[in-house]
């Protein structure tokens, strides 16, 4: 079986030291390399390869912007290359996620790649659990860089949102909600996924279901029994719980 393998790093230098260890692979053929996020997006439709060597830390839509515009469920089988300290590192252990630690060793790849074999050749595991309980480690450490623009698949294109546009995220169904002034886009992931990747003094969680962004707020109503209304820059009105009102009240003192 050949492995038809996408290497993605914007690091030209990286992308060569991955390359030059798998020539010495004769299952491993190399499909592609892409520089960033959005070509790694393009790639992985266009080339369908077995295998993805994905930098977490690229400008513009990082490795795990990737993972949530392809679909985790829809992800080839996925080694992340990071150059996180230790802590991370156990995160990823602990979540059964394969990893290369930058500067990347020979024996260590070819340990990676034995695990990435054993599971092509077995039945997947669930990446997008695996990966969404990663998130939730990693928003809680000094190590994850808070998202600052997001993947929306549409009509066969992938665009890129500013969260800073983003009024407020609302759970549907599989999807959230992305509301801007302009529009609403529709963004495959879970809530809590999601809110593990926001910057925590800029987005709030109000309910279950919604998560608002505090520069949009305008103004806050009390509502019945402790609950509360956010009205937001567009006039737009979300109902919020009383559970979470201790978590909003913080970020305004």
């Amino acid at each position: 079986m050949r492995i038809r393998t996408l290497i993605v790093d914007d690091e030209a230098l990286a992308r060569r030291g991955i390359r030059q260890h798998l020539a010495f692979e004769p299952d491993v053929e190399v499909v592609g390399e892409c520089a960033d996020g959005q070509a790694a997006i393009d790639a992985i439709a266009a080339l369908q390869p077995d295998l993805v060597f994905l930098d977490i830390s690229m400008p513009e839509a990082d490795g795990f912007d990737v993972v949530a515009a392809v679909g985790a469920d829809c992800m080839p089988a996925t080694i992340f290359v990071t150059a996180y300290d230790q802590y991370a590192v156990r995160a990823f252990e602990i979540h059964a996620l394969d990893y290369l630690l930058k500067p990347v060793e020979p024996e260590r790849l070819r340990t990676a790649l034995a695990r990435a074999r054993a599971r092509l050749a077995a039945r997947p595991g669930d990446l997008a659990v695996r990966v969404a309980a990663l998130l939730g480690e990693l928003g809680s450490g000094p190590a994850r860089r808070h998202v600052r623009r997001l993947p929306i698949k549409k009509n066969g294109r992938v665009l890129l949102v500013d969260v800073e546009d983003v009024l407020r995220f609302e759970a549907t169904g599989n999807y959230i909600e992305v509301h801007t002034r302009e529009r609403m886009h529709l963004l495959r992931e879970t809530l809590t996924g999601l809110e593990a990747r926001l910057e925590p003094d800029a987005f709030v969680r109000v309910s279950r279901s919604c998560i608002v962004n505090v520069r949009h707020i305008r103004e806050l109503q009390p509502h019945f029994s402790g609950d509360f209304v956010v009205v937001l820059a567009d006039d737009s009105e979300v109902q919020g719980s009383r559970r979470y009102r201790a978590g909003l009240e913080a970020l305004f003192g």
